[in-house]
């Protein structure tokens, strides 16, 4: 039962495959505690503990349904949630609405900017590639469902004036295009939006699937105060690869938040959020509070198991977490850069200045995205295509004879541009809370590091192997 609900209330993306018993990020509703998470920027398999956590609250529904209405215990539970969510913000007049998935979030940011407004609206965004499939679409207000939003119907929504342009993050060889060439694109497009008179969504992304912050706090900063009146900003850390310190400067500075439980957090997928000042719901006329809708158990029940992981996360110190994380970087990015079967992404440094001065263990990177690449020929060194990568992919979480019995999840393929006339894609290694918290508890440092250097051993023997 628990199972069931963990994947009920959302969409087809969690359907679970009746053949492969997963859903379409790779993951069953149980733990699988032979599997490596190592995927977080896509999807990881719950944890033991957060089934436990998730069963244990099932069970406890359970047995106070008599007790107390079924609409009751629902909002009363969902008030739970968003207090321990908000728990580093209580000095501050925060909203928060839950949302389906990250993509929900995005939806219900748009849908009340633009009813707001009362004059067509221009969405700025970065590619969808870097950000998540169906953004746009949610963003536009197009061929989208968010079904399990208070008042999702579309009656009155003025979707039809919404305009959603993007901006490239990467060049055609897949390479980070300058984040001066990114931010002057972004401005051009919102000065224009401003200067005919249409309102402006400004979306930026902290981080994105390949780890990037686009466009620059910087760039945003400037255009949020040149544009106060006619631009709203929303920051997409649907990763939640944020430290409270970064989320508090993000709010201090009047933007919407989008988070989700389901990435660094490492729960179960589709479990959205979205933060905002509470003098900003009021304009916007975003409902907070008991605005829960219709009861979606499995929303709840999937961010209860988040909650056990953030909160392990948090109990580690900073300066525990830092050096966990230096360790896994300095690791990681060694060996891809030693092994000629991979070409380690570049990922530009975290900075979040002027917005936040300060830093917290968020600057480090954490979602390592690399390129593979054929055994080195006569020909030189060949890089797989799309259709390569992704068969890769695939064969990571599966049992292979001769790869030492190892599973492991990584992150999915993003496209990123041609190589050599061929289009490529990069998979994903990433650290994450849960991982953290394992490498201060019982697994140590070496032993999370260990891991991770066998997934890409793994990698590098499929590699060897392919069309075998």
């Amino acid at each position: 039962m628990t199972e069931q609900l963990l994947v009920s209330g959302g969409d087809a993306r969690i359907a679970l495959d009746a053949h492969s018993g997963l859903n379409k990020y790779g993951c069953r509703p149980y733990p699988d505690a032979q599997m490596l998470a190592l995927g977080s920027s896509t999807a990881s398999v719950i944890s033991a503990a957060s089934f436990a956590a998730a069963n244990q609250l099932r069970d406890r529904l359970l047995h106070e349904l008599g007790a107390e209405s079924f609409e009751a215990l629902y909002a009363r539970e969902m008030q739970r949630i968003r207090m321990a969510l908000l728990c580093d913000l209580t000095d501050m007049d925060i909203e928060l609405v839950f949302a389906t998935s990250g993509t929900d979030a995005h939806f219900v940011a748009a849908r009340h900017v633009a009813n707001a407004s009362g004059t067509p609206l221009r969405v700025v965004m970065v590619e969808e590639t870097e950000t998540g499939s169906g953004v746009a679409e949610a963003l536009g207000g197009q061929d989208f469902k968010a079904n399990t939003r208070a008042g999702s119907s579309r009656n009155g929504d003025r979707f039809d004036a919404i305009e959603v342009l993007s901006v490239p993050l990467r060049a055609a060889d897949g390479m980070t295009r300058p984040a001066e060439h990114i931010d002057a694109d972004v401005a051009a497009l919102v000065n224009e939006a401003v200067a005919h008179g249409v309102r402006v969504l400004l979306v930026m992304v902290d981080q994105s699937k390949t780890g990037l912050i686009a466009p620059s706090p910087a760039c945003v900063a400037e255009l949020h105060y040149r544009h106060s009146e006619c631009l709203d900003i929303l920051v997409d850390a649907c990763q939640f690869r944020i430290a409270p310190l970064t989320l508090r400067a993000y709010l201090q500075q009047g933007f919407m938040v989008a988070l989700t439980g389901s990435k660094f957090f490492t729960g179960p997928s589709f479990s959205g959020a979205l933060l905002f000042p509470a003098s900003m719901g009021q304009r916007l006329k975003i409902p907070t509070g008991d605005d829960i809708g219709t009861a979606n158990f499995g929303l709840l029940l999937r961010w209860e198991a988040a909650l056990i992981e953030l909160r392990r996360f948090r109990a580690v110190p900073e300066a525990v977490v830092v050096r966990i994380m230096r360790a896994f970087e300095q690791a990681v990015q060694q060996r891809l850069i030693d092994d000629p079967r991979f070409e380690p992404l570049e990922v530009p440094l975290l900075k979040r200045q002027p917005l936040l001065m300060q830093q917290s263990w968020d600057h480090i990177q954490s979602i390592f995205p690399f390129l593979l690449y054929r055994p080195e020929t006569a020909a030189g060194r060949i890089p797989l295509n799309r259709d390569e990568t992704l068969q890769i992919y695939r064969q990571l979480p599966e049992y292979v004879e001769g790869a030492a019995g190892l599973r492991c999840q990584l992150g999915q393929p993003v496209a990123c541009g041609t190589r050599e006339g061929s289009p490529v894609s990069a998979l994903r290694l990433c650290i994450s809370a849960r991982l953290i918290a394992d490498a201060s508890e019982q697994k140590g440092m070496d032993g999370v590091i260990a891991e991770a250097l066998a997934a890409l051993d793994k990698t590098a023997w499929l590699i060897d192997r392919l069309n075998d």
